[in-house]
């Protein structure tokens, strides 16, 4: 015999919430970047593909969500070979312009215009293909996340939203973020789970409304790092509570002054490196002139210094290393810290949503991210 109790069903109890973690040593991170500054000095910049790699797969690796790490398998010969097609392209669009702008010398004051116009789209397309490589280089849990819809479409979504933005000052940007992430999410995957954006233009107006009324006075005042930094934690808040695959949903609690700090940081360590490396400069200046036997003074007065070449050998080297010294500075603070405080805020509801995926979509190549390092437009 069986008894059934009376009264409805209790539903099942649903798990908690699950916050995600970072693993990661940040004195590992800087030896990573340090060691990384100091390869690309070597190699004249060309270091920077394996060294982005390097921090990717540092980053991905050390975030935990659910007791597993994320894994990034993009490797830098991918990148490099990315970036020499994408120059090989664009270079000769390049020099074609220019050229046809010499040749039409009447049209001169007006050829910028459609070059700013061409780059801009141009720009907005690698943005879209490069997330679609990192996305595809994105291992949870042995499933890779991928990516469809066509880049040329979001390229020209962004460049009609971006001339809206122009028209109405800066207003319109909360809807556009909105429309524009709607359209990626709408074509990213984790396995066969679907994504999809819930995040609203409205409800990022009304967050943010106050920094744009505050940003012309700010940017032209030292209040010019608290208004961005408050408005890019507004940003990131909204951004990564509208993100959803299936019943996965996100939420963060970071708070408008979350951020203030790093940016500080990185604005002391710019000022202080600059001292250090104006320091050099007048020390390279002495050296020069000691060893023609002259003074600073008559160096300056005979013009010796604009054709020394040890001096302009010396400046060179000083001014590269200050360079990447500012580089490390930005990727400690403003890519690992800003990382790790993003992610302590966010919670993550019904992970047990995607314990169910079938694996799908196929691996992307590079190029978009070569657009994209070659405009200066790219992501880490």
């Amino acid at each position: 015999m069986s008894w059934t109790p009376l009264g409805p069903s209790q539903p099942a109890p649903q798990p908690p919430p699950m916050p995600v973690a970072f693993s990661g040593d940040r004195k590992a991170f800087f030896r990573l970047v340090a060691r990384g500054a100091g390869l690309e000095l070597v190699t004249v910049g060309f270091y920077r593909f394996w060294l982005t790699t390097d921090i990717r797969r540092h980053l991905w690796s050390n975030t935990v969500i659910d007791g597993d790490g994320a894994e990034y398998t993009g490797r830098g010969k991918e990148l490099l070979i990315g970036f020499l097609v994408a120059l090989a392209i664009l270079v000769p669009i390049y020099l074609g312009y220019t050229l046809l702008g010499v040749e039409a010398e009447h049209l001169q004051a007006f050829a910028s215009l459609p070059m700013v116009a061409f780059f801009y789209l141009f720009g907005q397309f690698a943005i879209y293909r490069a997330r679609r490589y990192r996305l595809t280089r994105t291992v949870w849990r042995g499933l890779r996340f991928w990516m469809s819809g066509s880049g040329w479409v979001y390229a020209l979504k962004a460049s009609l939203w971006g001339l809206l933005v122009v028209i109405t000052l800066g207003f319109a940007l909360p809807w556009r973020e909105a429309a524009l992430e709607r359209y990626k999410m709408r074509h990213t995957y984790y396995g066969d789970l679907q994504g999809s954006f819930e995040g609203r233009g409205w409800d990022f107006f009304k967050r943010g409304w106050w920094l744009w009324l505050l940003m012309p006075f700010a940017l032209v005042t030292v209040f010019g790092p608290f208004a961005y930094a408050a408005f890019k934690a507004v940003e990131w808040r909204w951004w990564l509570s509208g993100i959803r695959f299936g019943e996965v949903r996100l939420e963060s609690t970071l708070s408008r002054g979350a951020l203030i700090g790093l940016y500080w940081k990185v604005i002391g360590w710019i000022l202080l490196l600059f001292i250090v490396f104006a320091a050099y400069v007048m020390l390279c200046i002495f050296l020069v002139a000691s060893m023609d036997g002259t003074s600073i003074a008559t160096f300056f007065k005979t013009e010796a210094f604009a054709k020394s070449i040890p001096l302009i050998v010396l400046l060179g080297i000083g001014y590269l290393a200050y360079a990447l010294a500012i580089n490390v500075v930005m990727r400690v603070y403003l890519m690992r810290d800003l990382w790790v405080r993003v992610l302590s805020s966010i919670i993550v509801h019904n992970i047990e949503a995607a314990a169910d995926v079938t694996a799908r979509g196929e691996l992307a190549n590079a190029l978009g991210e070569g657009f994209a390092d070659g405009l200066d437009v790219g992501g880490f």
